[in-house]
């Protein structure tokens, strides 16, 4: 059996990142102090534009040939945090979904670091992630635009307990992506 590490490009192998066990929910009160996003000033109508726009940027930035190199043996090279944020709206877009149609729905856990380990992120192809994560981003993008106005405040609560409305929701995906952005090329929020 061939071990991944042998065929990863450039390098890379599937040696565990630390995971992240951060609980992010803050930033729906604080400024980033890494990225500068302000959740509290995204009004609901920016979702669709903001999620679209980012897409855009991941495009460039899993076409540059450096894609797969980590910056770093401990931090993720923008393939894969580009395979994060394509599976991030998946999974935001599930959640969406699962609000406006039931009461206080419970969200099922979501393990990224797994995720990203049997999804192999080191080894996709630029290419192929970039369009997935165009199409995962449109989709989302487009339930954002068809939200009722009288639904963003429906619940929904996460694993641990976490109580997020359609809006808040929106708000905390926005930050996951704009983040990774500034992960990947250090622009932070309104460069």
């Amino acid at each position: 059996m061939t071990d991944a590490a042998d065929t990863a490009p450039e390098g890379l192998s599937d040696e565990t990142i630390e995971p992240d066990t951060k609980d992010w929910t803050w930033v729906l009160n604080e400024t980033c102090p890494e990225c500068g996003y302000e959740a509290w000033s995204m009004t609901v109508d920016r979702f669709a534009p903001i999620v679209r726009d980012n897409a855009t940027v991941w495009e460039r930035l899993l076409a540059d040939e450096g894609a797969r190199r980590r910056p770093r043996p401990d931090a993720w090279s923008p393939l894969e945090y580009g395979a994060h944020v394509r599976d991030v709206h998946l999974v935001f877009a599930e959640r969406i979904r699962l609000m406006l149609a039931e009461d206080e729905p419970r969200f099922a856990n979501w393990d990224q670091d797994a995720t990203a380990r049997e999804k192999a992120y080191h080894l996709a192809d630029p290419a192929v992630v970039a369009t997935e994560l165009l199409e995962a981003a449109t989709a989302v993008a487009d339930l954002y635009e068809t939200v009722p106005p009288d639904a963003w405040s429906r619940r929904g609560l996460r694993s641990n307990g976490s109580e997020f409305s359609v809006e808040t929701l929106g708000r905390y995906h926005l930050h996951d992506v704009v983040h990774h952005r500034w992960d990947v090329d250090g622009t932070g929020w309104g460069a």
